[in-house]
């Protein structure tokens, strides 16, 4: 008998452990609480072990729009970005590799910076073709989490490392729609620059990198005369210099 009650005991206490193990997780709000965390110096040990096993499953579940899916994404893809680079500045001298490499654990799969910027959140989009071709063999991985639509408003919250980068935000799912609105005016405002004599308008690379993305030379110039003031409707478009140089204190925290 008193074999038979140990058993009982441990068997119960073994579905204890399973049942604690598969307590569903907020993802999107782990996904601002780990940037946060982050900015602040606070140790993200926790996030990244929860990040690592995360049940793809329940993660899935949760990132049902676009609008969720995009505030985890950048979350964590700018979260990392400073996490790796504060700890190993190194890295960034070899940005190709640094950029490439599986580093993020995310439910037992390693996934590049690439991974999450081409792969999900430009919706499988070659990293080199502009935004006019997708890859032809997508991963399980990033079909099953990439966005339905690309959204161009993402290449102004999400933040390399570099000077010219967007400014980092954290999102916030309550105000994502809005931060995505302010983030593009903010800086297509701070990177474009109007000649009037040569009736030209500098702007981002970023516009010409990323031009399918955008609707193409046409649609740049409907994104940025929505937002620049400036006289007549044609003008020409001149693609600014990028600056590579390092900079992890770019933090927008309003």
């Amino acid at each position: 008998m008193k074999v038979v009650f140990l058993f009982i005991i441990m068997t119960l206490g073994c579905q204890n452990v399973a049942i604690s193990s598969e307590k569903p997780v907020n993802f999107i709000q782990t996904s601002t609480d780990f940037i946060e965390a982050v900015i602040s110096d606070e140790n993200v040990d926790n996030y990244i072990s929860l990040f690592a096993h995360a049940n793809l499953d329940q993660m899935e579940g949760q990132l049902a729009n676009d609008i969720q899916k995009i505030t985890f994404w950048v979350n964590v893809y700018n979260g990392y970005i400073q996490y790796f680079l504060r700890n190993h500045p190194e890295w960034y001298n070899d940005r190709s590799s640094f950029f490439k490499a599986d580093r993020i654990q995310m439910g037992g799969k390693n996934i590049s910076f690439e991974d999450i910027e081409h792969g999900i959140l430009r919706r499988s989009q070659h990293p080199w073709l502009l935004g006019y071709a997708r890859k032809w063999f997508p991963s399980k991985f990033e079909k099953r989490f990439r966005v339905s639509s690309v959204d161009y408003r993402i290449h102004f919250v999400l933040n390399c490392g570099a000077a010219s980068c967007p400014s980092v935000r954290i999102l916030d799912i309550d105000k994502t729609e809005n931060q995505l609105q302010e983030a593009t005016k903010e800086y297509i405002t701070k990177t474009s620059q109007y000649d009037a004599i040569k009736n030209e308008i500098t702007v981002t690379p970023l516009f010409s990198w990323f031009r399918g993305d955008f609707g193409g030379r046409k649609g740049v110039k409907k994104i940025v005369s929505g937002i620049i003031s400036f006289p007549g409707e044609k003008f020409d478009l001149i693609y600014s210099d990028y600056d590579w140089t390092l900079d992890l204190n770019n933090i927008q925290t309003q």
